[in-house]
Formats: C-alpha cells, sequence, structure tokens
C-alpha cells in the first residue's frame, strides 16, 4: 500500500495534536485500515489541510457521493446535485448553500462512526 503509515509514526504525530476533537477522530480512525489515507494527512501537518470550494466538489462528483474533505469547504461557487460532505469545518455561506441542493454535511468524526469500513467515500484535496 503506497499510502501506509507505521503505527509508531502515527502514535507519534497524534502525541503533537492538542485539539481534543482531532485527538478523538485519530484514535478512533486508527483502528480503521480503510481510513488510513485519511489519518495520514490529518495527523500530519495542517499545512497539509485544504480549502475546497464548493465548485470543485460540483466538478469532481456525482449525486449521492460521499465526500471526505481535509480541511474546510469554503462557500465560492454552487453545488448542483445532493452530496454528503465531510470535513474539518465549514463557512457559513458553504452551509448555506448545501441546504439549497439538501445536501449534508458531517464531520469527519460523525463519518467514521457511521461508516467505519470507508465504503463509497471519495477524498477530495
Amino acid at each position: 500500500m503506497v499510502n501506509a503509515i507505521s503505527q509508531t509514526k502515527l502514535k507519534v504525530r497524534i502525541k503533537r495534536k492538542t485539539n481534543p476533537e482531532l485527538l478523538e477522530l485519530l484514535q478512533l480512525a486508527r483502528k480503521n485500515k480503510a481510513w488510513m489515507r485519511v489519518i495520514k494527512i490529518i495527523s500530519s501537518s495542517t499545512r497539509q489541510y485544504s480549502s475546497v470550494n464548493l465548485q470543485k466538489i460540483d466538478k469532481e462528483t456525482k449525486a449521492g457521493d460521499t465526500v471526505v474533505i481535509i480541511g474546510k469547504v469554503l462557500g465560492s461557487g454552487s453545488l448542483t446535485k445532493k452530496v454528503r460532505i465531510c470535513s474539518l469545518g465549514i463557512s457559513e455561506d458553504a452551509k448555506e448553500k448545501l441546504k439549497e441542493t439538501k445536501s449534508e454535511f458531517v464531520s469527519i468524526l460523525e463519518e467514521i462512526k457511521s461508516n467505519a469500513k470507508a465504503a463509497g467515500i471519495k477524498l477530495i484535496r
């Protein structure tokens, strides 16, 4: 697996995190190999996080997709289809635009709890 990270290196990275929400997310996701790609990015520097506009999400998804964004969702552009978005944060403008298409926003932690096998997720950076 190209995106593998050793458990020892992961433990060291987790110790550096101070945000309790991220710590809980990393501890829970660490138990699931399916979430390793996401864990690797979240456990690294915050410079690895990205801000993604709704326009990019709309361009790269189909209706009904579950999208994981490691970073923040911004409200630039528009969304034309119903998708489920999981990220660390979302702007108020983006929240309003999601309501228009009846799309759903959940935190990555909630998604890991409800979808332990990471079935059908799409990572956008």
